[in-house]
């Protein structure tokens, strides 16, 4: 039995019991493109060399096998090519065009090479082109919606190979032939027609299969419909599917009469399945996406779905967890028949059900992994067994596999604007999970997005608690990537923010960022004075382990200024908070700090007393890496002084430590050799938490 998997254009066998099933017809187009790869272009011909990879057009409607083609030739060209094969696709399932900078980051995902969350397009462009200036590889463009796409993609290097698929011709893009396909000769979709329904049935009537093939306009999508709708039909015969699109009155293309007439003959609940997909998020679908969107149990859903993908409806994505995706060519379809059968309530209600059960699949996905939370194992396991998984490792496979479609899922609910409160929660939980299983710097770049996301939301919705929070966040990644100047003005209207919201808590991380950014921009005067507003605040609140830090923080602008004697008075004062806190650890790195602040005073003596009793403190509170990095300063300390016994012993159990610590970690640098790498602010330490409308979020 033939095991059918459909490409996004629905025209290609993956798997095929006959080892030349994998592809067929279209042997002059690939002849043609393989020459193409060899031909002199205009460079050449002038005698200069091309200064960019050779790009070959495959242009054709979808469903017409240019997707297919495209990974053929891929397929066979590959093994000149040792870079490897990068992909990505150019547009949404419904059209819409995929900006040139979410293309670049994926190709840039792919070849794992980090790009910074927010950067512009040109900017990861420029990064593209640079990871692959040495790189022998093919890029295959799926689905290019225009040539300024494809041209911002495009590597600086002849040595690569760039495939693109198009509906038609890429003007502006110079030396580019196009390849441009119709539909397989008759004899080719024949043949297709009977690798799908068995050989029995059209070698009986042969003229009927040809008939049906001609009416398919040979093209390969249609042809796989057909095939499907008879494979299911054992007992029809190959005529009444001919006569039946013969007769049916004037539709646009053969995809469009073939997949109405599949539709029109499937069970009513299986129908408006079909339909309902044109709601999922980036044409990904998974068993729960099709039992929200039609209100069915999830099993009963993969059936349906596993049907659909064995006729050709949907292309089954190969992985340990099932997936599916709606091809290119019958999403438009799928959505007039949505839009023909459906109540627009109707749909709003499946589109919420689909959103809903997504947040829940995620607050799954996020309590797994707090094993150690009674709270999140109880209502763990209030959660129907449909929602939870079996483990972490599960838990982490299905975000990574879903990624596309959350985040096409969270960019949909917002578009929407009907839908704000479920899209909330949705990003609430998806930041939540993916800091969970990746981490914030891992997922930094969605992360950037989905704030941005949030902050749409907010604006549109006069949510200034909310705003708050998505401009401290997207402040902090624009820090961490450098972009210092960017996070003060995010940093500054997340104050008018919080202030607006009468939200204590977004006033304050956003005063002290404000700082932190001054800091970092080498304005220490404006950095004291901001960490001095953020510490009334605390101290007006009685928040005190916060203002013993903030003290902390004064003091470091102070001692990058060289106000030795303001930086000396901060420092006791953290000291004493933390003390009176009863938080050894933090106390024995106040006493670190302010030992080396004596040290840069001149006052060396006190300096060695308060770095002796700042070990002693780090030793109770058993932080081993603190007190090598004190015993490295002793030995400084002792060094400027003429006693190099001493020093060698403090530089000796130093090493002691840090080699006991394992080395795997790595070992801490002196802090008393870079003040400013000790002291430096650290932006994002208290992420601030997207606020969602459910308290139970």
């Amino acid at each position: 039995m033939t095991d059918q998997v459909v490409d996004p254009d629905g025209v290609r066998l993956l798997r095929d019991a006959a080892p030349e099933g994998r592809f067929l017809g279209r042997t002059r187009e690939l002849k043609e493109l393989r020459a193409d790869i060899e031909r002199a272009g205009l460079d050449t011909l002038s005698g200069r060399k091309a200064p960019r990879a050779r790009v070959l057009l495959i242009a054709g409607r979808p469903g017409s096998g240019r997707t297919a083609l495209a990974e053929e030739l891929v397929r066979q060209v590959a093994g000149r090519y040792p870079g490897g094969v990068l992909r990505a696709r150019l547009s949404e399932p419904d059209g819409t065009r995929v900006p040139v900078g979410h293309a670049a980051r994926e190709l840039l995902d792919t070849l794992e090479t980090p790009a910074p969350a927010g950067a512009p397009e040109d900017e990861l462009a420029e990064a593209l082109r640079t990871a692959l200036a040495e790189r022998r590889a093919v890029l295959l463009l799926d689905d290019a919606a225009d040539a300024e796409q494809v041209d911002a993609l495009l590597p600086d290097n002849p040595g690569c190979l760039a495939v693109a698929v198009s509906s038609g011709p890429l003007t502006g893009i110079a030396d580019v032939r196009p390849c441009t396909l119709g539909g397989l000769d008759t004899k080719s979709g024949v043949e297709l027609l009977s690798r799908l329904t068995g050989s029995v049935r059209i070698t009986v009537d042969p003229r009927a299969a040809e008939r049906l093939a001609e009416q398919c306009q040979g093209l390969p999508a249609a042809l796989v419909l057909a095939g499907g709708w008879l494979a299911a039909r054992p007992k029809a015969a190959v005529a009444d599917l001919a006569k039946q699109l013969h007769t049916d009155p004037g539709r646009d293309t053969a995809v469009t009469r073939v997949g109405r007439l599949v539709h029109d003959s499937l069970p009513t609940t299986s129908a408006r399945m079909l339909r309902l997909l044109s709601l999922a998020p980036g044409g990904l679908v998974d068993p729960h996406t099709a039992a929200a969107l039609t209100g069915c149990p999830v099993e009963a859903a993969h059936t349906v779905l596993d049907g659909f993908a064995a006729h050709g409806l949907l292309h089954s994505v190969g992985s340990a967890q099932p997936q599916y995706r709606v091809p290119c060519c019958l999403h438009p379809l799928l959505h007039d028949l949505a839009a023909e059968h459906e109540k627009p309530g109707e749909l709003q209600l499946a589109r919420a059900r689909m959103l809903e059960r997504t947040v829940r699949l995620l607050q799954s996905c996020r309590a797994i992994t707090e094993t150690d939370s009674p709270q999140a194992r109880e209502k763990l396991l209030g959660m129907p067994r449909a929602l939870r998984f079996p483990s972490p490792r599960a838990a982490a496979d299905w975000l990574r596999l879903r990624r596309p479609a959350l985040l096409a899922a969270a960019r949909l609910a917002v578009a929407d604007g009907e839908l704000d409160t479920l899209a909330r929660r949705l990003m609430s939980q998806l930041v939540r999970a993916m800091a969970a299983h990746f981490g914030t710097q891992a997922a930094a770049s969605d992360l950037y997005d989905i704030h941005g996301l949030v902050l749409d939301v907010a604006e549109r919705r006069a949510l200034p608690r909310e705003r708050a929070a998505a401009l401290l966040n997207l402040g902090d990644l624009d820090a961490h990537t450098g972009r210092t100047a960017d996070a003060l003005t995010r940093y500054r209207a997340a104050l008018d923010a919080g202030r607006e919201a009468n939200d204590p808590y977004a006033t304050g991380r956003a005063m002290e960022s404000v700082g932190g950014a001054h800091l970092e921009l080498g304005d220490f005067d404006r950095a004291a004075d901001w960490f001095g507003r953020a510490l009334a605040e605390r101290l007006a609140r009685g928040e005190r382990a916060e203002a013993a830090r903030l003290h902390g923080r004064i003091g470091a602008a102070h001692t990058y200024a060289g106000r030795y004697g303001e930086a000396l008075r901060n420092w006791r004062a953290a000291v004493a908070g933390h003390r009176r806190l009863g938080d050894v650890a933090a106390q024995a790195r106040a006493l670190s700090e302010l030992a080396r602040v004596q040290e840069y005073a001149g006052r060396l003596d006190e300096s060695l007393r308060t770095c002796h009793e700042a070990v002693e403190w780090a030793r109770r509170a058993e932080d081993t890496r603190l007190l090598a990095a004190l015993h490295l300063r002793l030995a400084d300390s002792f060094e400027h002084l003429g006693d190099a016994a001493s020093a060698a012993l403090h530089r000796g159990t130093a090493e002691r430590m840090l080699a006991e610590e394992g080395p795997e970690e790595g070992p801490e640098e002196d802090p008393a050799k870079d003040p400013e790498k000790d002291s430096a602010p650290e932006h994002g330490a208290n992420a601030c938490e997207i606020r969602s409308a459910s308290a139970e979020d």
